[in-house]
């Protein structure tokens, strides 16, 4: 079964809102290790950044797969 674009992208979303998540409670974990001090504020907004740039590239990827799975393409052995 085909996947449309529209899905790709809302399953990619999905797996970005929950990565998100655990980005910036990880960034609140880790920074202090390597010295870094930021606010929650500063946390929040390099999350963001970085969940806009995942979702671009989660989108690209499937859409690739899905391009390489239609045409038949496959890996030699």
């Amino acid at each position: 079964m085909k996947q449309s674009r529209l899905m790709s992208l809302l399953e990619a979303v999905a797996n970005v809102i929950v990565g998100y998540g655990v980005a910036v409670a990880t960034q609140i974990l880790i920074f202090p290790i390597f010295g870094l001090h930021t606010t929650l504020a500063q946390n929040l907004k390099m999350g963001a950044v970085f969940t806009v740039v995942s979702i671009a590239r989660s989108y690209v990827l499937r859409r690739l797969f899905e391009a390489i799975r239609v045409r038949g393409w496959r890996l030699r052995s």
